[in-house]
């Protein structure tokens, strides 16, 4: 079993922790709905990003629906 080889002060303990800090995720409302957003991301909410659609919500809760009416839930 690893023993320490010296005793670490508060200062050495904090310095190493300096980067561990929590950061808050910057929202943005969406410029299709308003809802908020990560910047630079698809919204989960309406599938576009910035003014071209990428994803075809309605169609992709659709799919969901049939999927989980086969499977019998």
């Amino acid at each position: 079993m690893g023993v320490p080889r010296a005793h670490s002060t508060r200062a050495q303990k904090g310095r190493r922790r300096s980067h561990l800090a929590l950061v808050k995720k910057a929202l943005l409302p969406c410029q299709h709905c308003g809802k908020p957003s990560l910047p630079h991301t698809v919204c989960v909410s309406c599938g576009f990003y910035g003014t071209t659609e990428v994803v075809n919500v309605l169609a992709r809760e659709l799919k969901k629906k049939e999927k989980k009416q086969k499977s019998g839930r």
